[in-house]
């Protein structure tokens, strides 16, 4: 059940309540690929960073350890000791990642494994019944995440098959509801609009999976090469088609900037790398910009990463510290950098429903935005 608390503009704050807790919107997921966060950053560690969703990974799971496996052990939520929402990416984004390694039929996707090279096979229904021993709070249907630029006839033919794999996705997720062996028969489906940059595809498309009557609605395809410019036009133009009912998620994206951005266009979903992985690389998120750690300035520099941040990072270590840990190559820098960055997004994900609730979300973006600009000394 979804539900709209408060609206600014076009900027919805909402909450969506699911069999694994009630998730408050808008919300950024933190992206947990193989089960857990790159960075030796627990789950323990996540439930102290204002951390509401994981987000894990429909093909790698199945790769390694297995599905079934994860099925034994209680599903995903369990295995990993997480008791609030999981979201399963479908494995469609693989298609278009291992592009090298896959070829696209009608009835499914024929990957060559990027661990061991063995033979894998995923349509619909293989997507679906990986997602229900994963048994996640919320799946995702199988689609391809189509790459850019792309012809008009590509586009088309493809987000056509998508909406075919999506009809048989709902079908065999209500199939194996119905089934006694099944961990989460509340699991949510969430279907996902493709094509590209064409307005009038992307369009079509949303009418079309609307009238399937899903849990939720995903944007895909998007922030794969095309500028910031045209992903803005692209959700303003297809927000409005889906169901305003339902959550909106907006994949892989992005930047704080990008957040911002697209919140203000209806947008209530959010996951991205980039907190973790650029932690890794020694860059820190702030309120006054992005700073890189391993500039020799941060050498003897006793200041926390952050001097307005709150998070169990910045309240105890000096930059010059974990910049130390980052050089020497140890793993507890990234674990530090990792985990102030998600709590970074966390907060700011904070921040957003806080300003839409008071009706003051367009200045909010607007001085978050000239903050995040600044150069950090």
């Amino acid at each position: 059940m979804y539900k709209i608390l408060y609206k600014d503009g076009d900027a919805k704050r909402g909450q969506l309540e699911t069999v694994h807790g009630t998730i408050q919107t808008p919300v950024f997921m933190n992206v947990g690929t193989d089960g857990a966060m790159k960075g030796a950053v627990s789950t323990q560690d996540l439930q102290g960073i204002k951390t509401q969703v994981m987000l894990c990974n429909t093909y790698h799971l199945h790769v390694r350890p297995g599905d079934g496996i994860v099925r034994d052990m209680g599903g995903i939520r369990k295995l990993m000791v997480w008791d609030k929402p999981v979201l399963t990416d479908s494995g469609g984004f693989q298609v278009f990642s291992l592009a090298g390694l896959r070829k696209i039929k009608e009835e499914g996707v024929y990957f060559n494994s990027h661990i061991d090279g063995r033979k894998i096979f995923m349509g619909p229904e293989e997507s679906m019944q990986i997602q229900s021993n994963i048994a996640s709070t919320i799946a995702m249907a199988f689609d391809e995440c189509t790459p850019y630029p792309a012809t008009r006839e590509y586009m088309q033919n493809s987000t056509d098959r998508t909406l075919r794999w999506l009809v048989r996705c709902k079908k065999e997720m209500d199939r194996l509801k119905s089934l006694d062996t099944t961990i989460n028969k509340q699991q949510l489906l969430f279907g996902i609009n493709q094509g590209g940059t064409f307005e009038d595809i992307r369009r079509e498309h949303a009418k079309r999976i609307t009238e399937l009557e899903l849990d939720g609605y995903a944007l895909g395809g998007l922030a794969v090469g095309e500028s910031h410019e045209e992903m803005y036009n692209i959700i303003e133009k297809t927000v409005p088609y889906l169901p305003q009912d339902k959550p909106v998620y907006l994949m892989g994206v992005g930047t704080p900037d990008n957040i911002l951005e697209a919140v203000e266009r209806g947008v209530d979903f959010f996951d991205c790398v980039y907190p973790a992985r650029n932690g890794r690389h020694g860059h820190a998120y702030t309120n006054f910009g992005k700073l890189n750690l391993l500039n020799k300035q941060y050498e003897l520099d006793e200041r926390p990463l952050d001097e307005t941040c709150g998070c169990p990072v910045c309240r105890t270590y000096s930059r010059a510290y974990i910049r130390h840990l980052l050089k020497a190559k140890e793993m507890l820098g990234l674990r530090l950098m990792v985990t102030h960055n998600l709590y970074f997004y966390n907060t700011l994900m904070e921040e957003i429903r806080s300003a839409i609730e008071q009706g003051c979300y367009k200045e909010y973006k607007s001085k978050k935005l000239a903050n995040l600009k600044e150069d950090l000394k």
